[in-house]
């Protein structure tokens, strides 16, 4: 599963997200599941960022399965190659675990509960991108992952 913040408006950001959403059938039961951002004033304060992370943290808690592991994808995370990431998704598959559920914030990141709550700490890259592109590249790297664990030739 993977649990973002905020809705995919652009249209190729849709088609992008669809096409790997559709190669990973194949590999799991995928869902993906959008939750409304926050609404923050033009200049907000520290502690109205504070309380609108709370409020989403809340709601990816009460949206994932149960006994879920949580995969966070923030700035703290640990950088891995695709090999390193396919060998994540391999250890994970072995520990039967009920859920891998990635977790992608909205601009303002993830509330540290949520970060220190999770199985794993993914950072996509030291720049910065923005969290629909973010999505499509979960995605990418969830679908190679599988390639990689099988063999396939996608991954070259």
């Amino acid at each position: 599963m993977v649990i973002c913040v905020g809705k995919l408006k652009e249209r190729f950001y849709q088609e992008a997200a669809a096409e790997y959403c559709k190669r990973l059938g194949r590999y799991c039961r995928l869902e993906v599941a959008e939750l409304p951002e926050q609404r923050l004033s033009e200049a907000p304060s520290p502690a109205e960022i504070e309380q609108a992370l709370a409020k989403e943290a809340e709601m990816i808690r009460s949206r994932a399965p149960a006994g879920a592991s949580l995969a966070a994808l923030c700035v703290e995370g640990v950088q891995r190659s695709s090999e390193e990431f396919s060998q994540l998704l391999g250890s994970w598959d072995q520990l039967g675990e009920k859920a891998l559920v990635f977790v992608i914030g909205g601009s303002y990141g993830l509330h540290t509960s949520l970060k220190k709550e999770a199985w794993a700490r993914l950072s996509l890259s030291r720049m910065t991108f923005p969290h629909h592109l973010a999505r499509v590249m979960v995605l990418e790297q969830i679908y190679r992952g599988y390639q990689i664990l099988e063999g396939g030739k996608y991954h070259k």
